[in-house]
Formats: structure tokens, sequence, C-alpha cells
């Protein structure tokens, strides 16, 4: 089960982290939000040992996506080393993903 991360948690568990952090943005209700969330849940099992998956549900948390701008859903964000580094593609199949994160 990928983990949520809250505005309150985001610095610890997110910019803190000691491995790259994608982060899914999502909200419930959303089909695209969920088919995206099975194929990161599948994603996870593969690649937990170089890449910890999140998810940040945006009808809770306010702050960190206002501070990236995100305006659809879902959107995947990568950060490493505390930073953002970049956006990956909101909608793919786990395999589209690993290679976007450079894991293929």
């Amino acid at each position: 089960m990928i983990q949520d991360v809250t505005d309150r948690n985001f610095v610890r568990e997110v910019e803190q982290a000691a491995m790259p952090v994608l982060v899914e943005f999502w909200q419930p209700g959303c089909g695209h939000c969920m088919a995206l969330l099975k194929q990161l849940e599948q994603l996870q099992e593969d690649v937990a040992s170089a890449v910890k998956i999140v998810k940040m549900n945006v009808q809770e948390n306010f702050q960190i996506p206002a501070e990236l701008d995100i305006s659809s859903l879902p959107v995947l964000a990568l950060f490493e080393r505390g930073e953002f580094v970049r956006f990956i593609g909101g909608i793919g199949r786990k395999d589209e993903i690993r290679k976007q994160l450079g894991l293929a």
C-alpha cells in the first residue's frame, strides 16, 4: 500500500528522504488517479530499494500542491535530495513510469 503524506509531514517524508521520492497528487473520486495508484502499487514492489513512492490527497492538503502549481490530476512529481526535480506524465503504465525514472 502506498503511504499517504500530508502538508505537515512532507518535509520529513519527502524532502528529508535518503532516496528519490515519487509523489502522486490525487483526489477521491478521480478514476484516473485510482488507475495510476494501482500501477504505482505494482511498481513499488519492483523499485522499493531505489525509489520511495507516496501519495498526497489534494482535497485534504493545499500547501504543497499550491507551491508546485498543480492544476490537473493525477500528477506525479519526482523529488531528489529534498528538491523538486520534475513532473512525470500523470497517466502511465508502470513500465513507462519506471523508464521515466531511469530504472528500466
